[in-house]
């Protein structure tokens, strides 16, 4: 998959409706990818969720059009989403620091233009990775929904229920894996737990995850947590995949926390993440 044209791609829809009511599930199945993939990589190539864009742009436009002819502010509300003239007025002077009949007025405003994303090549940083072929496997897991949009929140919740919870940290808890749903929909399963091997049973809350035979790209993260993972994920996407042999396997990925301090400058944690080369 080339991530930079379908980011580019992505945002061409974004751009095409902003005058109408779409969902992440519909950005998403426009580029045929799942809602929770898309999120990750569209936010970490441009440092803003697919949210924050399309409000962004909904309001530079909407400025625009305010600044430039005679439409009413209620119509200009309603034209980019917004049910009342009160909740356009307060998003719109949250964003721009003036109210829309200051800009009406002739007041200046903020403007954010269309993204483009292009990959820029830097060196000296050094990326530690290697290829490994899995058999097929049963990883054991405490699993649960998340809604693409709001699991970077609701997912640190889940590990301190997971620790807080005697009967479920009776069960070696060192996997975060996430189980990423086809295009057409914003949920997806996000599951903590080990390699069902090490344990005798599926203990009850738990469920076998089946893992099919994968290369998989592995790689290190050393430092505190959560920051080397996260630092690492962006390297990933930023650096790694536009310029790779392999592409993304968009099934399952894994989060491996070794034992150890995550609080240490010298915590060793992984990524691991299925792929194939590309043709």
């Amino acid at each position: 998959m080339d991530w930079v044209r379908t980011i580019n791609d992505a945002i061409a829809y974004m751009e095409e409706n902003l005058t109408e009511e779409i969902s992440l599930a519909d950005i998403a199945g426009a580029v045929n990818l799942s809602a929770f993939h898309f999120q990750r990589a569209f936010t970490l190539l441009t440092e803003m969720t697919p949210a924050e864009y399309l409000r962004k742009r909904r309001l530079s436009q909407a400025a625009a059009e305010l600044a430039n002819g005679n439409e009413k502010v209620i119509d200009i509300a309603l034209k980019y989403g917004y049910d009342t003239p009160e909740s356009f007025s307060k998003a719109f002077t949250r964003f721009h620091n003036v109210t829309p009949a200051q800009v009406k007025k002739g007041e200046p405003v903020r403007f954010m233009s269309r993204y483009t994303v292009r990959i820029t090549i830097r060196g000296g940083c050094i990326m530690e990775y290697k290829i490994e072929k899995w058999e097929a496997m049963d990883l054991l897991v405490h699993a649960k929904e998340f809604h693409a949009e709001t699991s970077e929140a609701e997912i640190p919740k889940f590990w301190d229920e997971y620790f807080g919870n005697g009967d479920l940290k009776k069960i070696p808890g060192y996997l975060g894996v996430c189980m990423q749903q086809k295009a057409g929909g914003d949920v997806f399963k996000y599951g903590i737990g080990c390699k069902a091997s090490d344990v005798d049973g599926v203990p009850e809350g738990f469920e076998i995850i089946r893992l099919p035979e994968y290369d998989w790209a592995v790689f290190k993260c050393v430092g505190p947590m959560p920051d080397a993972i996260q630092e690492m994920w962006e390297r990933i996407y930023k650096e790694w995949l536009p310029v790779a042999e392999y592409e993304l396997i968009p099934d399952v990925d894994i989060e491996n926390y070794l034992p150890g301090d995550p609080a240490s400058q010298e915590y060793v944690s992984e990524i691991c993440i299925p792929v194939r080369k590309k043709a």
